[in-house]
């Protein structure tokens, strides 16, 4: 795979779509806290890993409409969000996630009239992960369906994470749920891999059982339930989620 520009990006937060209303993503990092253990017999430093961290900040437009921008983040909710950060939006596109706080809504209105506002979304009990978009960016279904599956390469057995940003619904429920497949023909649910039934705008963050959980090589998102439309994105992290204790 070649290089790539970030250009025809997506952000999610907590259900809606802001990818319009971000003018710049400047922060996507996270990782272990370093601790310095150096003795006092050593002349260089020694360290090991400490708490995991995450953050995803953004600097946003003023947009006041309903489900943009502003309604969503000048709530400055004390509750957690999920947040997503996709890099491109085909099926298998990497995209970071983290539940988080939301830390912030700045304005800042500069001399040539731009007003815009700086956003720092700060991990919570969970590390920021990469992950891989089971949809091409935001998917709508308008029945049943089961997605295309996702070649990840090869099965794992290192547990997993997903994320869920439904950020529109016209009916009375729906059922997002990953299976997996070892040949790409036959699939089964993903144990533990359903969000439940969804009545409305939303996030949910799942997990596996445990740091072992098995994942097979190919991975789809699927819908079911009493439901004329439903627009959503998933993604999927094979891996232990940092922050989770099994």
């Amino acid at each position: 795979m070649s290089k790539q520009s970030g250009l025809g990006d997506n952000l999610y937060v907590g259900g809606y779509n802001l990818s319009g209303d971000v003018q710049a993503v400047g922060n996507v990092g996270g990782g272990h806290a370093v601790l310095d253990v150096t003795g006092i017999d050593k002349s260089a430093y020694e360290r090991i890993g400490g708490i995991r961290d995450g953050r995803i900040e953004m600097t946003t437009f003023f947009n006041p409409a309903s489900a943009h921008a502003h309604p969503v983040l000048s709530a400055l909710p004390r509750t957690d969000v999920n947040v997503t950060y996709a890099r491109g939006t085909a099926i298998g596109s990497p995209a970071a996630s983290i539940v988080a706080k939301q830390v912030g809504y700045d304005g800042t209105r500069a001399a040539d009239g731009m007003f815009t506002f700086g956003v720092s979304a700060q991990a919570n009990g969970y590390g920021l992960v990469w992950g891989q978009l089971l949809t091409a960016g935001l998917r709508t279904d308008t029945t049943a369906t089961n997605g295309t599956g996702l070649d990840t390469t090869a099965s794992a057995s290192f547990g997993w994470s997903a994320f869920l940003h439904l950020t529109a619904f016209s009916g009375t429920n729906v059922t997002v749920a990953i299976e997996d497949s070892a040949d790409n023909v036959t699939y089964a649910a993903l144990t533990g891999g359903s969000f439940g039934a969804l009545t409305g705008v939303g996030a949910v963050r799942i997990e596996g059982a445990s740091s072992t959980t098995t994942v097979r090589r190919y991975v789809r998102a699927v819908t079911s339930g009493t439901f004329t439309s439903a627009t959503f994105a998933v993604v999927l992290h094979k891996g232990s989620d940092p922050g989770t204790v099994f």
